[in-house]
């Protein structure tokens, strides 16, 4: 293809903050049609296919058949799984002509069971994996970040099928590894598995796989010395408390305007370690109340919190409904209309400074050992801090990344066969629910994220298996006759050769023909121009710059395919082996 005739503008002047959105937007790889929903130009539509590729071919090799789902389903197959209620306005809810409920695909296990049931009636039929690639439309109330966070995206989900625990999880085993093979063949093998919250699909086992970077939205929990990674939302936190040699009695202590874990204890000369904090919620379904006790340097983990009491949550409001006086909330003499828990990082603490329950007042030598009733429970509730004790070596170790997700699996386990009543025949003769398992990658995303991973200041620096084009050719001069019929023949030679080529032959500046080219990122460019071709060659440059060398005008294909081998090898090289 020709440079000259590709559709979109590439342009200097910065766009957005965020790199990838910013670098896809000046080089004409897409155009937003509104919130969180683009037109995806030429180059990025060639990425994509690229990766759909490589997921079909790694699918397929774990015995995944591609089928499609509908993107508009009737609400009622929701409903016979329990989430068109449960899932909030993240999912487009409309009425058809005839006046019908009906919803926009934002996942589709639904679906999938609904395809699958009546027709894997016999134990026979297991296991099975069915997968699409396919869009889909989630109502994300925060879109941002270009292609990082949309509304309406593409994605290749698969969900397995089984008949024991067992047999799943062999399958979510060599999923995992499909997942690994993936990411490195799309040039991005640091991507990390991390142990996830299931959250709204349900299951108990799930991983998410992370690309670190600092504009990522997840917080990763990392520990150097074993290896432990874990999202945040799912990250055991664990709190050491040192006794104090002396146990304080209760005291009131006057504090006046002080409500903040920062105001309180800055007044009384101590460390936010040395606090009990009070965090009140209400459920989403009653507005009832639910108030959390932790230490006060710990923040709160609205997910384990959500987990935890089975509901919904956002943060409360008037809470004098509840009998609670904001600011001074405390759990010795608390007569609150709240269900009241306490997190684990209480556990051992002594003489810490709470709220008194009353205006103007909090109590000092709380001990929670001696001041709550015996046998109060105390839950992980609270987040995971940079240099906190890892869950699996115990060391003080965790430190605390940003990552972009580009994938997830879980194990679903029954939640939607059993819902919906999905059964099959045993060998036993006896009517049981399948175990499902779900395997999600969204193609746009993972797109971004390489852009974001892979990048300098003057454009984006594809992995040569999923870059639009493999070369590009810069003819500088193009009316000298000599390079014209240099770079035609070149480009005939390497289409001919097979390999993907992208032609510049505009009678610009060289300075606009590199900045187009470093934009559109072809892995190798050639240059010619009748300076190279004095010396009787062309000049091949590596867009990553780790080459710059000269080939012989009779053996430029050659010398072209050679480097497309050499690195599409070395992409492949970190590729795991299949299991």
């Amino acid at each position: 293809m020709k440079v000259r005739n590709i559709l979109g503008e590439r342009f200097k002047e910065r766009a957005f903050d965020i790199e990838s959105q910013n670098l896809m937007t000046r080089g004409g790889y897409m155009k937003q049609v509104g919130n969180g929903i683009y037109s995806l130009f030429t180059p990025t539509k060639r990425i994509q296919n690229k990766i759909e590729a490589i997921l079909r071919e790694e699918m397929d090799a774990i015995d995944g058949q591609e089928v499609l789902f509908p993107v508009v389903m009737p609400a009622t197959l929701w409903q016979s799984s329990g989430r068109f209620e449960s899932i909030g306005q993240e999912l487009l809810r409309f009425k058809d002509r005839s006046g019908a409920d009906m919803v926009l695909g934002m996942t589709h296990e639904e679906a999938a069971v609904q395809m699958a049931m009546n027709v894997a009636g016999t134990y026979q039929k297991y296991p099975f994996m069915i997968y699409q690639i396919q869009t889909k439309f989630r109502d994300e109330p925060r879109a941002r970040g270009g292609l990082i966070r949309v509304r309406e995206f593409t994605m290749k989900d698969g969900y397995s099928f089984h008949t024991s625990q067992e047999d799943l999880e062999r399958y979510y085993d060599r999923a995992f590894r499909a997942y690994e093979r993936i990411y490195a063949r799309a040039g991005v093998p640091e991507v990390l598995a991390v142990k996830s919250d299931s959250g709204m699909m349900g299951g108990k086992i799930s991983h998410e796989f992370m690309l670190l970077c600092d504009i990522g939205e997840d917080s990763i929990v990392i520990c150097p010395e074993c290896g432990f990674r874990a999202n945040m939302e799912a990250c055991e936190a664990i709190t050491e408390n040192t006794a104090d040699a002396e146990l304080l009695p209760l005291e009131e202590v006057f504090t006046g305007e002080a409500k903040t874990i920062e105001e309180v204890a800055g007044m009384l000369h101590l460390t936010a370690d040395k606090t009990c904090k009070a965090v009140v919620y209400q459920r989403n379904e009653d507005d009832s109340y639910v108030l959390v006790f932790c230490r006060g340097d710990r923040e709160l983990n609205e997910t384990k919190l959500t987990n935890y009491i089975k509901a919904k949550i956002h943060p409360a409001v008037d809470i004098e409904n509840a009998n609670l006086t904001a600011g001074n909330i405390g759990p010795v003499g608390l007569d609150a209309k709240a269900t009241v828990l306490f997190d684990r990082s209480l556990v051992g603490a002594t003489n810490l400074v709470c709220g008194a329950n009353k205006e103007e007042y909090h109590l000092k030598g709380f001990n929670p050992a001696r001041d709550l009733p015996e046998g109060t429970e105390f839950i992980d509730l609270t987040k995971a801090v940079e240099g906190g004790i890892c869950p699996v070596c115990g060391k003080h170790t965790l430190t605390v990344r940003r990552g972009i997700e580009v994938g997830n699996i879980f194990q679903l386990g029954k939640r939607y066969t059993e819902a919906m009543g999905m059964t099959y025949d045993s060998e036993t003769g006896e009517r049981r629910n399948p175990i499902m398992g779900c395997y999600g990658i969204g193609v746009g995303r993972l797109i971004a994220s390489v852009c974001e991973a892979h990048h300098d200041d003057y454009g984006p620096i594809w992995p040569i298996t999923i870059a639009p084009w493999q070369v590009e050719i810069c003819a500088l001069r193009i009316n000298d006759e000599t390079v014209k019929a240099a770079a035609d023949k070149l480009y005939a030679d390497l289409e001919k050769a097979g390999a993907e080529v992208l032609y510049d032959d505009r009678p610009v500046s060289a300075g606009v023909m590199f900045s187009d080219a470093d934009l559109l990122s072809a892995p190798v460019r050639v240059v010619i121009s009748p300076k190279t071709l004095a010396r009787g060659c062309v000049e091949l440059v590596a867009r990553d710059k780790s080459f710059t060398v000269d080939a012989s005008v009779e053996n430029a294909a050659e010398a072209v395919m050679e480097k497309i081998r050499i690195m599409t090898e070395a992409v492949l090289a970190k590729v795991p082996e299949r299991k």
